[in-house]
Order: C-alpha cells, then sequence, then structure tokens
C-alpha cells in the first residue's frame, strides 16, 4: 500500500504523512521513513525548522529511556494523558502543538546542522530498538510498555512530518 499521501502546493508537495496501511507504527518504518525523507529535500512549513524537529524527536526517543526532565501531574497522568494515549493509540495518530518543547528540555538553537541533528535523531531510534532496560515513565502519559512506547514515538514523528515539505517526490 502506499506509505505517505502527498498534496500539491507550488512546486514542492507536502509530506501529511498519512500512512493509508496504518500498521506501520514501528522503528524500522519511521528509520525508513526518515532515511527517504532526507534524499529529498526538504523543508517546513510550521514555526520549526527541520533541525528543531529532528531534535526535538530525538528527545523524545532519549528522554523515554533517561527520564523526562519534568512531568505532568500524576492526576493529569491517570486522567487526561491517559485518556489522550489511548485516544491517539485507537486513532493510530497524534496531534500535539508542533512548536512546544518538552517541560524542562534544554532550549536548542534555530539554525544548526541538519545532518546532525538527523543523526541524533537516527540513533536515538536505533537505540530505543535495541533497549532492554527499564522505561521512563512518560512525562504526560505515564508509564507505557516498550510497544506502546515504539507506537507513541512514531506517532510523534507522523505528527511533525505534517510540516515537513520535499521538493522530489516520495517513492
Amino acid at each position: 500500500g502506499a506509505i505517505a499521501s502527498g498534496a500539491f502546493v507550488g512546486s514542492g508537495s507536502v509530506w501529511l504523512a498519512i500512512d493509508e496501511n496504518q500498521e506501520h507504527l514501528d522503528i524500522d518504518f519511521a528509520l525508513s521513513k526518515l532515511s527517504q525523507l532526507m534524499e529529498q529535500n526538504p523543508t517546513t512549513t510550521g514555526e520549526w525548522n527541520l533541525y528543531q524537529i529532528f531534535i526535538h524527536c530525538a528527545q523524545s526517543l532519549e528522554y523515554s529511556m533517561s527520564g523526562y526532565p519534568e512531568h505532568k501531574s500524576d492526576l493529569f497522568k491517570s486522567t487526561l494523558g491517559k485518556t489522550a494515549f489511548s485516544l491517539f493509540s485507537s486513532k493510530r495518530k497524534m496531534t500535539h502543538a508542533l512548536n512546544e518543547a518538552f517541560p524542562g528540555a534544554p532550549s536548542f538553537p534555530r539554525a544548526e546542522n541538519i545532518s546532525a541533528a538527523f543523526e541524533r535523531f537516527k540513533q536515538s531510534l536505533i537505540d530505543f530498538k535495541h533497549y532492554e532496560g527499564i522505561l521512563a515513565p512518560h512525562f504526560a502519559y505515564g508509564q507505557l510498555s516498550k510497544s506502546q512506547y515504539e507506537a507513541a514515538h512514531v506517532m510523534h514523528f507522523n505528527n511533525h512530518l505534517q510540516e515537513i515539505e520535499h521538493t522530489k517526490p516520495l517513492v
């Protein structure tokens, strides 16, 4: 089946990252999507540039292994957070503010080395895939299993892909 559907805007197309089969919420799929994206000439349509998106997505994976710097309250995690994750999981799609950093995360500059950010994000995906330790609770969703976290990370990346454009068609 098709991996992504595109809407044509001017000379480039927006990668909406809609997985029509909706069966690929795993790290391998995210890695192939990331590599495929980097073969294009990607730009962004939102407030964050590619560097910021890649660092933010890498932080999410890293924090799931090492611990998030700040958390929502236990009450939030057990009610709204749990409900939000259940809803996202059932839809296999996440929506969130695409320019909002993780609470307590160090700020990152706007313009930096995109290939370094790409490598960090790619390595964080690989590290998570092979991680066998205890996963840290999510800052908003609370305790997640590895498969739940894997789906959350891929849905998170897919959500950010909605603000990425490319100039060459994706295969």
